[in-house]
This record gives C-alpha cells, structure tokens and sequence, in this order.
C-alpha cells in the first residue's frame, strides 16, 4: 500500500495531504498545524472542497489515512480512477470515511485474505456507497 504521490487513484485529497505532511517532516501534527494561519487552511480547505476541520482531521491522520480506500475498490472490482473521474465528490467523502475509520486493522486483514469483498459489509463506513459503486458498469474494472 505504499503509494507514490503520482499515483492517481489516491485523489486529490490524499495527495494534498501527503504535500502538507512531506512539507513538515520530522514536526509533529500539532506542530504542523500550528504554523499554518486560519486563513491559508481555510483557503487550502476551500480548494479541497472540504471544511477548515476536516482538514485539520485528514492532516493529523496523515497522508496514508485512507490509502485502504482504493485497495478496497479494487478487491470489489471497482475502479477507482473511474470513480475519482466520475464521481469526484462522492470519492472525497469516501476518503474522508476512510480516515477516520477504527477498522483499519481488519481492513487489512481482509485485503491481505482476499476476504474483503464478503466482510466489508460488517466494518466499512463505505460499505453502501461501495455496493451502490459495485452495480455502476462504467466503473467496473475489465
């Protein structure tokens, strides 16, 4: 699951994310934060299409806080550049659901087993959006 900047399928919001922490390496999240002014985070909020809050949340959980994400669209047959394309806003909830998600150990787990496509369902703040997702042909994977 080490992704590299460049890889698309994370979206925007991974990437940005992963910009702001690479920018303070070695500083703490508070620390990162804090040097930041309420009016760049909000501005970097806006572009984002996300609150000044939720930013803050993406930025402490750091850049790879929802790296699951995709690998779970994947193990489901669902492209998640398609989706990033077609569904743009649709796909930063699910990033942010991922985040902030408690089950990330048996998310892994899971993807790891290849038993994702059957348990999700029991765990997965995405769980519905994914199903929904699953029935869209343009975004499955051939």
């Amino acid at each position: 699951m080490g992704q590299t900047t460049n890889d698309h399928s994370r979206g925007p919001l991974a990437r940005i994310v992963e910009w702001i922490t690479r920018g303070w390496e070695g500083a703490s999240e508070a620390e990162m934060i804090a040097a930041l002014d309420e009016k760049t985070i909000s501005d970097i909020a806006h572009d984002c299409g996300i609150s000044p809050e939720q930013l803050v949340e993406l930025a402490k959980a750091g850049p790879h806080a929802a790296d699951e994400m995709p690998e779970m669209m994947r193990a489901l047959l669902i492209d998640p550049t398609e989706v990033e394309l077609r569904f743009r806003a649709l796909f930063r909830d699910m990033q942010i659901n991922c985040s902030r998600c408690h089950a990330k150990r048996q998310c892994r787990t899971d993807l790891k087993d290849g038993t994702a496509p059957t348990e999700f369902v029991d765990y997965c703040a995405n769980s519905d959006d994914l199903n929904v997702l699953r029935a869209i042909p343009e975004v499955r994977l051939h």
